[in-house]
């Protein structure tokens, strides 16, 4: 399947250098419209990866007030260092590089499929709560024993939502006489191991936080770089269920180093425990961290905001191909609740996030939830779509910029699709069977996940929704011949 995508990664062109996540955008302040001004684009097989290679390039402008205007182009030779050369010539502009990818799709086998961690653990992504969005360092007993009850009586946990865990600042600042770490006293009177125990007794899972460096990003509680091993066996003596080991303080230690050492000591404990690397993408994790960890962020963190959301949501596609039963990628918690976005940014939110198979952790006061927020983060459909047996994350197969369409498949030979629209006002979106993956000729039956119905039509071909501005449709295509 080939797919065009806009995307920068390192290279230059001329002075001015870009990297992955980033539009170039710089300005040619010395340019008139008599004066050329040349530029060479130096472009390696470091632009690609496993499974993309960049198939072109063009140059447009982009200055406020005026249209955007195509300046040139040329097409890329993959393998080996390529350099075109090009000028551009006319006022003072901003300019865009805009690089054209093919994905290259591996196939799927017994072997590729299957997390080299195999721990047993993850199969599915997981799913459940995290403190740090909402509360960030407002963390304490009540509030977790009242989060934890909450999960329980809402029904949460019964759907799946059943990991709890405690981010950052739930230690005191310094470690005990034997060097071992501990919980907070006064937020925590009653010890980690009692937590621990009544989190187990509602049937839910125990998660903890700490950090691959000397203090955790908080800078309130000391971190495990270098005491790994002592801390894994407390973790397991407390009856932690999920590890999220985040990257401060880290004294500038090779990240592979850094989070296989605590792997090894979680193993050693011989109690199963999720493993979440929290290296913020810096690394691309997605390419290494499958050896030793259950998920790892691909991206910074995220905010309660629609642009930001987006933007780590595009980020994370980029690695769909690594993710695996027990292997996942993680692009943050949910933000779904937290008051930042409007009811259908958040049901784009939580759709990307379902289709993109990332970790479900909620990150809303769920002792207070509004029936809007409870609709979402309870719409069985899209939570199945997330915890398909297949695991395979889906991709942008069209990408006009300001709308696009993420596909991928489910077991029982199903396609899920989900359109989503980042413009404000109300535009028509196709999906095309040749972009999917479906074969050509196929009828389907389509499933409305949010409006929990079949439609009425079959399609053939392709199918054509129409979106209202920020918002999004998500199907199931079954064939029906």
């Amino acid at each position: 399947m080939a797919v065009v995508d806009r995307e920068s990664k390192s290279g230059k062109l001329g002075f001015p250098s870009f990297r992955f996540g980033d539009w170039l955008d710089f300005c040619l302040e010395s340019v008139t419209p008599v004066v050329a001004r040349p530029f060479a684009l130096h472009l390696d097989r470091r632009l690609g990866s496993e499974n993309t290679e960049i198939t072109g390039w063009s140059l447009i402008t982009r200055d406020e007030g005026r249209s955007s205007r195509l300046l040139c182009s040329a097409g890329v030779v993959v393998g080996r260092e390529n350099i075109n050369y090009g000028y551009v010539k006319g006022d003072a502009y901003h300019y865009n590089l805009i690089l054209s990818s093919r994905r290259i799709t591996p196939p799927a086998s017994a072997t590729n499929r299957r997390s080299l961690l195999d721990n047993g653990l993850g199969l599915t992504p997981p799913m459940g709560w995290n403190s740090w969005n909402h509360f960030k360092c407002g963390i304490n007993e009540d509030l977790i024993k009242q989060t934890a009850d909450a999960l329980v009586s809402s029904g949460l946990a019964g759907l799946g939502y059943t990991y709890l865990n405690l981010d950052d600042c739930w230690a005191q600042n310094h470690r005990d006489s034997q060097n071992n770490i501990v919980g907070d006293p006064k937020k925590f009177p009653s010890g980690m191991r009692a937590l621990g125990d009544y989190i187990h007794n509602l049937g839910l899972k125990f998660g903890i936080y700490s950090s691959a460096g000397y203090q955790t990003c908080s800078g309130t509680m000391p971190g495990s770089l270098g005491r790994e091993q002592a801390d894994a066996k407390t973790f397991a003596s407390w009856g932690v269920d999920y590890l999220k080991y985040d990257n401060c303080f880290n004294e500038d230690i090779r990240p592979q180093i850094r989070y296989k050492t605590m792997f090894d000591a979680l193993n050693s404990t011989g109690r199963p425990i999720f493993y979440n690397i929290c290296e913020w993408g810096d690394l691309e994790p997605a390419l290494w961290a499958s050896t030793y960890a259950n998920s790892w962020r691909t991206t910074d963190d995220i905010r309660d905001l629609w642009d930001r959301m987006l933007y780590i949501a595009d980020i994370n596609e980029f690695f769909a191909d690594y993710a695996k039963p027990g292997a996942w990628n993680d692009p943050d918690m949910l933000e779904v609740g937290n008051g930042g976005m409007t009811y259908d940014e958040y049901k784009v939110h939580f759709s990307i996030w379902a289709i993109s198979k990332a970790p479900l952790l909620i990150g809303c006061d769920v002792r207070n939830m509004t029936n809007e927020t409870m609709s979402i983060i309870t719409n069985a459909e899209l939570i199945a779509v997330n915890q398909d047996s297949m695991g395979v994350q889906a991709k942008k197969v069209r990408d006009y910029g300001d709308q696009d369409v993420w596909a991928g498949p489910l077991s029982g030979n199903r396609t899920a699709v989900l359109f989503v629209s980042r413009k404000a006002n109300t535009i028509r979106m196709t999906a095309f069977w040749e972009d999917i993956g479906i074969p050509p000729n196929t009828t389907v039956q389509a499933r409305d996940l949010w409006q929990h119905m079949d439609l009425n039509t079959t399609f053939n071909g392709s199918m054509t929704m129409s979106l209202t501005g920020h918002s999004c449709k998500m199907f199931v295509l079954t064939p029906i011949s």
